[in-house]
């Protein structure tokens, strides 16, 4: 398998390439390819003759969404069938990112992949756009929906890299006081673990719509406080609702995913999230200075922690 790695910078491309045996593995960048343009597409396409295309690159910047719509169709759908249309002219295998967000949380029981979508802001409209044009597109597509992502590759995006974790530490670490919503339900997945589990699935050739997330549930609070007593850190944490909180893009309340087609293909061992936690904070805790140092911003779709 020929893989062309597209967002090889960030979280989840980081760990899918330190998965991927190296002679199979086109890591491109920002640098390497602009998805939003169909020549620099073209010409990835022509140079790398990919197998296979696992597309990590979006604009997730939730909140900037809303005031950038343009820019967010652009990188969220169009580009997707852009990337799409590519893959399927070649005959090679889409794979293909989206998020929790698509949900409105109006129920309380974890969302399974034929439960109907409701997106509350442009973000999300624009990724499950991206979704929809992905499916219609080539057949031979694997979209993924996740959650509240984290990893030791950071994230190019965010200011330099960055996710909820390591905000959260260093905003203790400064002796801030941490204002987190509390009344939004999520499933922290660590990119590790749906790295590992998205090549499982590739090898199936069982196109179609997934869900993959970690095990259990929390409020974005109880995260925090998971990260903090995790990691041995006093942390001046204070609970707050999303309405007070006010963040500009409207997230659902509860957007928990249960992997239910992996279930059905025997292949939904992934861990609870405090598992993939605990295994970040170990990894981290050997890297001198931590994964991003000074430069760690608010993860994508944490609305959360205001410091």
């Amino acid at each position: 398998m020929r893989v062309m790695l597209i967002g090889a910078g960030g979280q989840l491309g980081g760990d899918l390439r330190r998965l991927l045996p190296a002679e199979d593995c086109i890591p491109l960048t920002h640098a390497d390819i602009e998805i939003t343009d169909s020549e620099s597409v073209r010409q990835a396409f022509e140079q790398h003759q990919p197998d296979t295309v696992i597309n990590t690159a979006a604009f997730h910047r939730v909140d900037d969404c809303e005031s950038q719509a343009e820019r967010a169709f652009q990188t969220n759908t169009l580009a997707v069938r852009g990337l799409a249309q590519a893959c399927r002219s070649r005959g090679v295998v889409f794979v293909h990112f989206s998020t929790d967000y698509v949900f409105d949380g109006a129920q309380s029981e974890p969302y399974v992949e034929a439960d109907r979508p409701g997106p509350l802001s442009v973000y999300a409209a624009s990724k499950l756009a991206g979704e929809y044009l992905a499916a219609a597109t080539h057949p031979k597509h694997f979209v993924i929906r996740t959650c509240g992502l984290f990893g030791l590759g950071g994230s190019r995006s965010k200011g330099g890299g960055g996710n909820f974790v390591e905000t959260m530490l260093r905003a203790a670490a400064q002796g801030k006081t941490l204002r987190v919503v509390s009344d939004q339900v999520v499933t922290p997945t660590a990119t590790a673990d749906l790295a590992r589990k998205v090549l499982e699935l590739v090898q199936t050739e069982a196109y179609g719509l997934y869900h993959i997330t970690a095990h259990g549930s929390c409020s974005w609070y109880e995260f925090a406080r998971t990260i903090f007593d995790l990691a041995g850190v006093q942390a001046n944490l204070q609970p707050v609702t999303a309405e007070a909180f006010g963040a500009p893009a409207r997230r659902p309340p509860y957007s928990v995913l249960r992997n239910r087609h992996l279930e059905q293909l025997g292949l939904d061992d992934l861990p609870a999230w405090q598992d993939g936690l605990s295994r970040y904070l170990a990894e981290r805790a050997r890297i001198p200075g931590g994964p991003f140092g000074a430069e760690a911003t608010l993860g994508s779709g944490c609305p959360p922690g205001r410091v």
